[in-house]
């Protein structure tokens, strides 16, 4: 179940935790992709993916915050013309193959059909797009708290995510995890916040980040025939053909 528009808002723009968490995930993803690299590029966010976006307002061709319905939409970005929109998990307002870099954020680990929300990034995605990825990591701390967004929903393990990323014709290319300071306000873990991010990233086998990030690249073609790929057209006489599936000829 998708969370509330409003106490997502209020995490990520009203919350230290949530700033800092902001500011992380934030900073890696413009790691993944430089702004340069998105000149004239289209970037969609799902879920709740805009405090992601706005380092890509100016360089690329166009920002969308795709919102899912249960969750709500807010205006968004403040003091600009809105370019966020209220959709359905599996119906995007968006052609096929139109989006070049897509970021999902609360977006696949609260959806009921995640199966379903996968082949819709893939049909939005063109040919070489790219989608990242962020999700609670199983083995992480902020998967356990109700304190932050990131503890609702199902968490993943990363073996999990890329084998349900590959089922539905995604090529997993880059991974990290983020997020090694506990989910806590308190004056000390927000303080020691930095160390506890170089000591994550130096130690990653003994320490396990509350949030892990996964870019992707769409297969094309498809091995699995699914949305986006031409399917048979049935001649009318085949369907009220008996079993054997011949149509006799003409007299």
């Amino acid at each position: 179940m998708h969370l509330d528009v409003q106490t997502l808002r209020d995490f990520y723009y009203r919350n230290a935790l949530g700033r800092a968490a902001q500011n992380v995930i934030r900073r890696q993803t413009r790691a993944f992709w430089p702004e340069d690299t998105l000149k004239g590029q289209t970037v969609a966010g799902f879920g709740f993916a805009v405090p992601l976006m706005r380092p890509y307002l100016a360089q690329s061709r166009r920002v969308l915050g795709l919102m899912p319905a249960p969750q709500g939409v807010m205006p968004w970005p403040a003091g600009m013309p809105n370019v966020s929109v209220l959709c359905e998990d599996t119906a995007w307002p968006i052609e096929t193959g139109h989006i070049d870099r897509l970021i999902l954020m609360h977006g696949l680990e609260t959806s009921e059909n995640p199966s379903e929300l996968l082949d819709e990034c893939y049909r939005v995605l063109g040919p070489g797009g790219q989608a990242l990825f962020i999700l609670p990591n199983r083995s992480g701390l902020w998967a356990r708290s109700d304190a932050t967004p990131f503890g609702y929903g199902r968490p993943y393990s990363r073996s999990q995510l890329e084998a349900q990323l590959k089922k539905h014709d995604f090529i997993p290319e880059s991974h990290v995890s983020v997020l090694y300071q506990p989910p806590s306000t308190r004056r000390f873990w927000m303080k020691t916040a930095p160390m506890w991010e170089r000591a994550g990233r130096a130690i990653p086998a003994i320490m396990a980040g509350g949030v892990m990030m996964v870019v992707a690249s769409k297969r094309y073609p498809p091995r699995r025939r699914g949305i986006g790929e031409a399917a048979r057209v049935l001649n009318p006489l085949e369907v009220l053909a008996p079993s054997g599936g011949k149509v006799a000829k003409p007299v």
